[in-house]
């Protein structure tokens, strides 16, 4: 009965030890970071996932859904549909692009209660699309509680190029953050060889900022995680500045 005990026990133990290791991702992912004047649209995607382990959980219709474009911000929410990803309940909608130039997507999703943590979870997430080749001014904030600025154009990347970013909490550089990325590994072709690569994890440096070189081709995604100075329901409150980017392999002739 015992040596029964102690099983169940360790079973419980790894199992709770694994659940941890998932790192939670707002997603927000379009057909294609660059947009040709041949396309004109693009599919985009919002869920709330674990991208590597192709874990899905339930996205409810987020707080804020917008694109910004020559400064001017657009309100999506009413574009969204109801769908599913990895089996959980997302969102997805059609934009279509009527200029040339540099589009910010931006999601604001409602506090994600995570009983294995015993806290809510906000995840600010955006990604950055370039229209008919045109884009400048990539590093500028949006303004929002938290985000990633990219210091390396976010699109037009080869795999294995370097990304770096800086991370703002509050509009400045928040120092020493804890930066999660994951490969968003959507046809299941990899795995990790152990569990800690899962999830990769790099700290920013005193100015905020870090660097990381995606290997492969694809979406990739930063969390960069603080712990907000509110509660919710006497909760803490885990604070993510998420954003996706797209690697693009070299192209054979």
């Amino acid at each position: 009965m015992r040596k029964l005990f102690i099983s169940t026990l360790a079973c419980s133990m790894l199992l709770l030890f694994c659940g941890s290791a998932f790192a939670h991702f707002g997603m927000l992912i379009p057909g294609n970071s660059i947009i040709t004047p041949a396309q004109k649209s693009t599919k985009i995607e919002l869920s709330f996932s674990h991208p590597f382990e192709m874990a899905g959980m339930n996205l409810v219709k987020p707080k804020k859904f917008s694109v910004y474009h020559d400064g001017k911000e657009t309100d999506l929410l009413p574009s969204l549909k109801k769908t599913k990803n990895i089996g959980h309940d997302a969102f997805n909608t059609e934009f279509k692009f009527k200029r040339p130039g540099m589009y910010t997507f931006f999601m604001e999703p409602v506090p994600y209660p995570e009983p294995a943590e015993d806290n809510y979870i906000i995840h600010y997430t955006k990604t950055i699309v370039s229209a008919f080749n045109e884009g400048e001014n990539w590093n500028t904030p949006l303004g929002v509680k938290t985000e990633i600025v990219p210091l390396t154009r976010p699109w037009g990347n080869y795999a294995g190029n370097v990304f770096q970013g800086v991370v703002l909490l509050d509009g400045k550089p928040a120092p020493f953050t804890r930066v999660e990325v994951e490969l968003y590994n959507k046809d299941a072709k990899f795995e990790a060889p152990y569990e800690c690569m899962v999830t990769q994890e790099v700290l920013c440096d005193e100015n905020g900022v870090f660097t990381f070189a995606c290997p492969k081709a694809g979406w990739w995604g930063f969390a960069a995680l603080n712990d907000a100075d509110y509660k919710i329901k006497g909760k803490d409150v885990e604070l993510g500045a998420v954003l996706w980017i797209e690697m693009i392999p070299y192209k054979s002739k």
